[in-house]
């Protein structure tokens, strides 16, 4: 009987890895159909990303200040070396629950150029609060001479300039279910969807082969981040997965700082036109209440 048992064991095993192997190479065929299609049509990106849930989604969301400081710490050790955020400054930063002590002390890390001085001549300073976040490179060209060719973009509006078009009929539903994560969604993919080419497709040279990628099957960005790359003070995952959601929030909230108080404005707005078409309604009966119809 224990070596029937144990038989049986050992075929059940087998079974699961072989359908494991099997599913890869399903997926792997799939994924390779899938890159194909999409360079032969030139419709990109090659995989959609999936819907994440966000604290700052639907018509009550708000942004969670322990993932924006998470999300900072990533931008600041990983992102800001190739990425500028021009249009972000530093005392827009207490919206994150930093203190103007600790934004002086943060500010103060950075160089920003400044200047004429009385000589005419442009010098360099340290940051202040009123300062925004400066570019690592002078320029454009520099930027893309230091990145195989490809200028890094700015991060200020990331997450709401970058998208994936979801087609019918899901824009339809975003009308009244109010998707507007599209941005971080995609930041989100991109950042978690690197990965070796399936077997038969090549990559051009300097490129890394990444299916959430929304203009082409591969980019020239490596893959910027691994695990325990970042030091998380409050005890949160130090995995790419967890990176990837505090810095596709922390864009979030970059290009739309005022996202929650939009919200709280329109709430209030659909709630004064519910009354106000009561009001109408009410004032229209009285008004033609004697009115023969």
């Amino acid at each position: 009987m224990k070596k029937l048992v144990t038989s049986i064991l050992s075929l059940a095993i087998a079974a699961g890895l072989l359908g494991t192997v099997a599913y890869a190479a399903d997926e792997e065929h799939g994924l390779k159909e899938a890159t194909e299609h999409a360079v032969a049509n030139a419709h990109f990106p090659i995989l959609k990303p999936e819907e994440s849930e966000w604290s700052f989604a639907g018509p009550f969301g708000h942004y969670d200040k322990g993932q924006l400081q998470r999300g900072l710490k990533v931008y600041t050790e990983v992102c800001s070396a190739c990425h500028s955020m021009k249009l972000v400054s530093f005392r827009t930063l207490g919206d994150l629950g930093y203190s103007d002590a600790q934004i002086k002390t943060f500010a103060a890390n950075y160089e920003v150029q400044d200047g004429p001085n009385s000589e005419g001549e442009m010098y360099t300073r340290k940051a202040v609060a009123s300062d925004h976040f400066p570019s690592p490179f002078p320029n454009d060209e520099a930027a893309a001479a230091a990145n195989n060719g490809a200028a890094p973009p700015d991060m200020s509006l990331l997450a709401k300039a970058r998208g994936v078009e979801r087609g019918f009929p899901l824009f339809i539903f975003d009308i009244f279910t109010q998707y507007q994560e599209g941005g971080p969604d995609y930041i989100h993919a991109l950042l978690t969807g690197y990965q070796d080419p399936p077997e038969g497709v090549t990559v051009p040279e300097g490129t890394h082969f990444n299916p959430h990628f929304n203009a082409a099957m591969s980019l020239a960005m490596a893959k910027p981040i691994s695990d325990d790359q970042v030091t998380y003070d409050d005890g949160s995952p130090q995995t790419v997965e967890q990176y990837s959601r505090d810095i596709s929030a922390f864009l979030m909230w970059a290009a739309e700082p005022h996202l929650e108080e939009r919200k709280r404005t329109g709430f209030m707005v659909l709630i004064f036109l519910v009354i106000f078409s009561g009001l109408l309604y009410l004032t229209k009966k009285s008004v033609y209440a004697n009115k023969e119809h």
